[in-house]
C-alpha cells in the first residue's frame, strides 16, 4: 500500500477548551508513533493532559513548537502511515513531502479520536482576522468586561488568545490598583533558588486573582459535633476497606451533609450572573484535591443521586486519577459548589477563595477532641469547624447561616445506626 500523509491537529480537551498550549512533544521527527500511545503533552486552563497519536505511523513534521498556544482544529503535526512510511535515520532524515504522489492516497487531517476531519484550509483562519475571535475568547472578554480591540494577540498568525484577554485583564487591575510610587520588585539575593512558575500554576493564580478581584468574599464558621459521624465511620471502616478496598474517611460525611443542606437551600447551588443567578438543578461538587505542586478541583457530577459509600467510591475515582495524571478536562469543569479538606493537614480555620462561577466553598477542618459542657457536665468531644466561604452579591449573612447550619445539624443527626449504602 502507497504511503499516506495524515495531519493530526489540537483536539479540543473539553465543552469550553477551546485552545491549548503545547507543553512537551514527546516524539520527534522521524520518530514511529503508535495510535493511541502519547504523542504530546498539552496545558489548557483546566487540565494538564497527554494527546494519544491518532494513528500509527512515522512523525515527518511538527507543525507546532513547544510553547505555542494553538486553537482547537489546527493543524499541528504531520505523521506518514502505510506500507511507505520508513523510519528516517539520523544521517538521512527524510523530509516531509510537500507535495503527494500521484499515486498517494489523498490526504486527511485526522482528529484525535480517530474521526475523519476535512483538512484545514490554507491560509488565515476565521478568527485570525482583525475583527475575528473565538468563541472561548469572546465569552472571557465579556467575563472580565475587556475591550477585544485593544489587546495583542500572541497566537498563531497574531490571533488573540483567552489567555491574551486574561493577562490583559490582570495587567490592567494592576496598573488601576498600584500605587503611585510603587516599590521596586524583589531581587534574588545570594543563596536564593529562584524557581520557574509553571503553566498550571499561572493558571491558578490568575483565576484565584479574577475571583478575589470580582466575588466580595464574607466568611462564617460553626463547630459542629461529629460524635455521631465518628461513631459510624468505626462501625462501619472495617467491612467497608474489605468490600471497596480503599479506606472510608470522613471527608463523604461532609459531602453528604453539604448536599442536604444545598437541597434545603438551592440558592447556595447557584452562579451569579451580573444581571440575574442561575440556581442550578442538578449538585455537581468540586472537592478539591492537592498534589505535590498544584491544587486541583475534579467534579462529581450529580452527587445529589450518590450515598455516603457512592460518594466515598466517586471521590477515591477523581483522586486517584487526579494524582496518576489521568484526569479530563470535563472532570474539572461544571462544578456548582466546592467542599475543601484542609483539616486533613491539621488546620482549624481556613478562608478559602470561591472559584469563579460558583457561590462558595466549604471547609472542614480537623476533628479534634475538645472539653465541651454537657448537661451541666464535662464531657470531651470529637468536634470540627465548619467555614464558609460566600458570595456576598448572591448570599446574605442570615442566608449564609442557615446553609451552615443545615449542614451541621445533618452531621450532628447522623447515629452509628445511620446507613451509608
Amino acid at each position: 500500500m502507497a504511503a499516506k500523509t495524515t495531519r493530526v491537529v489540537m483536539p479540543q480537551l473539553g465543552e469550553s477548551v477551546h485552545e491549548g498550549t503545547i507543553s512537551k512533544w514527546l516524539v520527534k521527527p522521524g520518530d514511529k508513533v503508535v495510535e493511541f500511545e502519547p504523542m504530546l503533552e498539552v496545558d489548557t486552563d483546566k487540565v494538564n493532559a497527554e494527546v494519544p497519536a491518532p494513528v500509527s505511523g512515522i512523525l515527518r513534521e511538527i507543525l507546532a513548537k513547544e510553547g505555542e498556544t494553538v486553537q482547537a482544529g489546527a493543524e499541528i503535526a504531520v505523521v506518514e502511515t502505510g506500507d511507505g512510511a520508513v523510519t528516517a535515520t539520523p544521517e538521512a532524515p527524510a523530509p516531509a513531502p510537500k507535495v503527494a504522489p500521484p499515486k498517494a492516497e489523498p490526504e486527511q487531517v485526522l482528529r484525535t479520536s480517530g474521526e475523519v476531519a476535512p483538512k484545514a484550509p490554507e491560509g488565515p483562519t476565521a478568527d485570525s482576522g482583525p475583527h475575528r475571535y473565538s468563541p472561548g475568547v469572546q465569552m472571557a472578554a465579556s467575563e472580565l468586561k475587556v475591550d477585544l480591540s485593544k489587546v495583542t494577540g500572541t497566537g498563531l498568525g497574531g490571533r488573540v488568545t483567552k489567555k491574551d484577554v486574561q493577562d490583559y485583564a490582570a495587567k490592567a487591575a494592576a496598573a488601576k490598583a498600584a500605587a503611585p510610587a510603587p516599590a521596586a520588585p524583589a531581587k534574588p539575593g545570594e543563596g536564593d533558588q529562584v524557581v520557574q512558575l509553571t503553566r498550571v500554576r499561572r493558571l491558578i493564580a490568575e483565576n484565584m486573582t479574577r475571583s478575589k478581584q470580582t466575588i466580595p468574599h464574607a466568611w462564617q464558621t460553626q463547630e459542629v459535633d461529629m460524635s455521631g459521624v465518628v461513631a459510624n465511620r468505626n462501625a462501619n471502616k472495617g467491612l467497608f476497606q474489605k468490600q471497596e478496598g480503599f479506606s472510608l474517611t470522613y471527608l463523604p460525611y461532609v459531602m453528604a451533609g453539604t448536599i442536604s443542606a444545598l437541597r434545603e437551600h438551592p440558592e447556595v447551588n447557584s452562579t451569579f450572573n451580573e444581571t440575574e443567578l442561575i440556581v442550578h438543578r442538578d449538585i455537581n461538587l468540586g472537592v478539591s484535591v492537592g498534589l505535590e505542586d498544584t491544587l486541583l478541583v475534579p467534579v462529581v457530577r450529580r452527587a445529589d443521586g450518590l450515598s455516603i459509600a457512592g460518594l466515598a467510591r466517586a471521590l477515591n475515582d477523581v483522586a486517584t486519577r487526579a494524582r496518576n495524571k489521568q484526569l479530563k478536562a470535563d472532570d474539572l469543569s461544571g462544578g456548582t459548589f466546592t467542599v475543601n479538606n484542609s483539616g486533613t493537614f491539621g488546620t482549624l480555620f481556613s478562608y478559602s477563595v470561591i472559584n469563579p462561577g460558583q457561590a462558595g466553598i466549604l471547609t472542614m477542618e480537623a476533628i479534634v477532641d475538645r472539653p465541651m459542657a454537657v448537661t451541666g457536665m464535662i464531657a470531651i468531644k470529637p468536634m470540627m469547624y465548619l467555614c464558609f466561604s460566600f458570595d456576598h452579591r448572591v448570599l446574605d449573612g442570615l442566608q449564609a447561616a442557615r446553609f451552615l447550619t443545615s449542614c451541621r445539624k445533618w452531621l450532628e443527626a447522623v447515629t452509628v445506626e445511620t446507613p451509608i449504602y
